[in-house]
């Protein structure tokens, strides 16, 4: 295709996943013109065997998805989370989070990943200004002093001024663009699975923390909980081998009998743990957004919501520059996303690390202050508030469309 005939944008976004389609849906949304390139089949992306993961959405994200025009698409497969309560193994020391201690709101949601990506999908096709190129590789990334040019593997071509990697945190791109990052191997593998009980929860997550690592259960639609688990990778290894019946007797010995009987619905996944935390969040007529800027431990099931809030900052930000008239991938728009999203970005990677190192220790005098800890937050009603608003999403400088305002 020659440069004259070029597709013209005002934004790309590589990585049609969950935090690309996102943002393309946000800024399309607003009537902008977006390219998404991703490298796999649409189909699969909505296809059982390709992401047996649930997602927690915090309030601020559905907030900012209802804003979007994403949720309705969503609603119906979304499951509230009324209360949640945190434990060291089955200690009888806990703190119970109520949802009617700080409103009459829902604390979050838990939405398969698969239902997330047929929400996403179906927003994007309802918008015109929304081109998803897959499946289809980037061949070049040109990044210009006015504008990104992108070809692509089956010879097309397109410009922009700004261009947003969303690829993950594993990014080809960003380490072809020269932006390094550091990675942590956590020694841990995730563990995911359903599992059907007889027994309603009534909206209740659960996680216990043991030696061996986080246990968490997320209540789903119907009698269903999400089961979150993160294991050493030589212990995980051993457990994955097990058939079913062993895997869900080790299941049932975490998940307790307060709702009866148990059944494993649907195959495991396993996925390694790892953070990532890259050099910058921006480059030449670039941003990076969500896993690609940095990917934290699931421990607080913040990473989708951390990642949301980058797309909601970008949004806004691009959006308000082009309503302007001005330059949406200039210095100026660069500099404030990267100080917008500095702070929040590595708050979580502080917390969500320091949160897994603490628990994962069993010397007693540690114990003994974690579960001290755990109770002192249980008396205190403004600081358990305070961390419930926090992890709804509730606190910050927060974009408009996360205080659930149009773009």
């Amino acid at each position: 295709m020659s440069r004259a005939s070029e597709q013209q944008h005002d934004l790309i976004v590589v990585g049609g996943g969950l935090t690309g389609l996102a943002l393309a849906d946000a800024v399309a949304g607003a009537g902008y013109r977006v390219l998404v390139v991703e490298r796999s089949p649409l189909a699969d992306l909505v296809a059982a065997p390709y992401d047996g993961r649930s997602t927690a959405i915090a309030l601020g994200a559905r907030r900012f998805l209802a804003a979007i025009g994403v949720w309705p698409f969503m609603a119906d497969e979304a499951e509230p989370i009324h209360d949640i309560v945190v434990r060291e193994g089955f200690s009888p020391i806990e703190v119970h989070y109520d949802h009617r201690e700080v409103g009459d709101e829902p604390l979050g949601f838990i939405v398969e990943n698969r239902a997330i990506r047929k929400a996403l999908l179906g927003r994007a096709r309802a918008l015109p200004s929304l081109v998803i190129a897959a499946p289809v590789q980037v061949a070049e990334l040109e990044l210009g002093d006015t504008k990104v040019r992108i070809l692509l593997e089956d010879g097309t071509s397109a410009t922009a001024p700004l261009v947003a990697l969303c690829e993950g945190r594993l990014s080809t791109t960003r380490e072809k663009v020269g932006i390094a990052a550091r990675r942590w191997a956590y020694g841990q593998t995730g563990i995911v699975c359903t599992i059907r009980h007889e027994k309603p929860h009534h909206g209740l997550a659960v996680e216990r923390f043991f030696p061996d690592g986080p246990f968490a259960r997320l209540p789903m639609t119907g009698n269903r909980s999400s089961i979150v688990w993160a294991l050493e990778e030589e212990a995980a290894k051993i457990v994955m081998a097990l058939d079913d019946v062993a895997f869900l007797g080790e299941i049932a010995e975490r998940f307790g009998d307060d709702l009866g009987a148990l059944a494993l619905e649907g195959p495991r996944w396993a996925y390694p743990l790892v953070l990532v935390l890259a050099e910058r969040y921006t480059g030449k007529r670039l941003v990076l957004v969500g896993d690609a800027a940095r990917g934290i431990h699931p421990i607080a099931g913040q990473g989708w919501n951390l990642a949301l809030r980058d797309v909601a900052a970008v949004a806004e930000i691009l959006v308000d520059r082009l309503r302007l008239g001005l330059d949406p991938g200039d210095e100026l728009s660069l500099e404030r996303y990267a100080a917008w999203r500095r702070f929040d970005g590595l708050a979580l990677v502080a917390v969500t690390d320091g949160i897994n190192r603490l628990f994962a220790n069993d010397i007693f005098p540690i114990r003994l202050a974690r579960e001290a800890g755990l109770a002192i937050v249980e008396r205190i009603p403004p600081m358990k508030r305070f961390f419930m608003r926090h992890a709804m999403g509730l606190i910050g400088d927060l974009p408009r469309t996360m205080r659930g305002e149009a773009l």
